[in-house]
């Protein structure tokens, strides 16, 4: 059965899965295909979307650390191992770069500070997009959702 706070940890992690993935879209089309102007309205949308993104997450790894209890193990310690993780990431280099990133754009300052760290923010970017990934994955093995292939070893915990 499906409780309540089960629910409220897979929606909002999925909506963090989501928001990321556009954030990273559009900028990599904007980068890409973009004039200044398209790319400074990019990097304006995102920082007007980091604080939904921002509650998701914090939602997302309050509720997984209700559910995994006091002391877990296996599967829900992976995940959370993961959580901080993404955290640390989201907090010490997303938020800040995207800050940062949007004032550069507002200046018209596209030079190699910009580039540099739009780089940087990609890679941080993908890696949290492969960690909640994966502890999507997790989860719906927890659940039952997910079983592992019969065929795969099994994995030490």
């Amino acid at each position: 059965m499906r409780t309540p706070l089960r629910l409220l940890h897979a929606i909002t992690g999925f909506v963090g899965l989501v928001i990321i993935l556009r954030f990273l879209g559009h900028t990599a089309y904007a980068e890409l295909y973009g004039d200044a102007a398209s790319i400074l309205a990019v990097k304006s949308w995102i920082v007007w979307r980091l604080p939904v993104l921002i509650v998701a997450l914090a939602v997302a790894g309050a509720t997984g650390f209700a559910l995994a209890g006091p002391s877990p193990r296996g599967l829900a310690a992976r995940k959370l191992a993961r959580m901080r993780v993404i955290a640390v990431n989201g907090i010490l280099v997303l938020v800040p770069a995207a800050i940062f990133l949007f004032w550069k754009a507002e200046a018209g300052e596209f030079d190699a500070t910009f580039a540099a760290l739009q780089t940087i923010e990609f890679i941080a970017g993908g890696v949290n997009i492969v960690l909640i990934g994966m502890s999507f994955r997790d989860g719906l093995r927890l659940t039952g959702r997910l079983r592992r292939c019969p065929d795969a070893p099994a994995r030490r915990s």
